[in-house]
């Protein structure tokens, strides 16, 4: 092949080539968002985010990044046909933060939640419309579990117990509504009873009992006191 006809070749297949690359940031004739898109932050050409819209609808994975030099990947959205997605955030590392479903842009139904290094779970949370609405479960590294509650519409309801590493129960108490209600006893790291009593709207009340080294020491009236429980 002669030098001119090879240079007529190249020139052709990088014509080519560049044709065939689809167009980005397209609308469609009712102004809606179609085909590739790739967005930027504000003033900067550091890319926020990339993905294929369907005359308007995610569809695909979409990708984010961070606003930095050397953009990072920071979360993707895998969305379905329903228009709900799997969306999962990453750290600097690119090691997993957390991971669940959303819809219209909400947290819903499961989510976890990783302790740093992204592959031992911290937390498993449910969620509706954006809000824990279920049960909770936190978790030490080592996979011991550390706190459980149930919420309702983001707030705890009913019976929350807290664990040390060891499984022993160091808290076991009661909520409505956020706040602490009924019965709670506290214990120390070896299970022995500290302080048991009830509250009613987030404060101590009647007789509350206090213990050392799992011996009564006091007992309290609290209706006198009136004292906060985190006082």
């Amino acid at each position: 092949m002669t030098k001119t006809a090879f240079f007529v070749v190249s020139v052709f297949c990088a014509s080519l080539s560049f044709a065939q690359q689809p167009k980005q940031n397209q609308m469609d004739a009712q102004g809606k968002r179609h085909g590739q898109w790739k967005g930027m932050y504000e003033g900067t050409t550091h890319p926020r985010y990339e993905g294929t819209f369907d005359h308007g609808k995610e569809t695909g994975t979409f990708k984010f990044y961070t606003n930095t030099d050397k953009p990072l990947l920071k979360a993707t959205r895998a969305f379905a046909k329903d228009g709900s997605c799997l969306t999962t955030f990453f750290d600097e590392k690119g090691a997993k933060v957390s991971e669940g479903r959303e819809v219209n842009h909400q947290q819903d139904g499961e989510w976890k939640y990783y302790h740093k290094g992204g592959t031992k779970v911290m937390s498993v949370e449910l969620y509706k419309e954006g809000q824990l609405n279920g049960f909770r479960k936190v978790y030490y590294a080592n996979g011991a579990i550390a706190e459980e509650c149930n919420y309702v519409k983001g707030q705890k309801q009913g019976l929350y117990k807290k664990y040390n590493e060891k499984g022993i129960v160091l808290e076991e108490s009661n909520f409505i509504d956020g706040v602490y209600n009924g019965p709670a006893v506290f214990r120390d790291d070896y299970g022995n009873v500290g302080a048991e009593g009830v509250f009613k709207n987030d404060l101590k009340v009647g007789i509350w009992k206090i213990y050392d080294g799992g011996k009564l020491v006091k007992e309290e009236n609290m209706d006198l006191k009136r004292k906060s429980p985190r006082q």
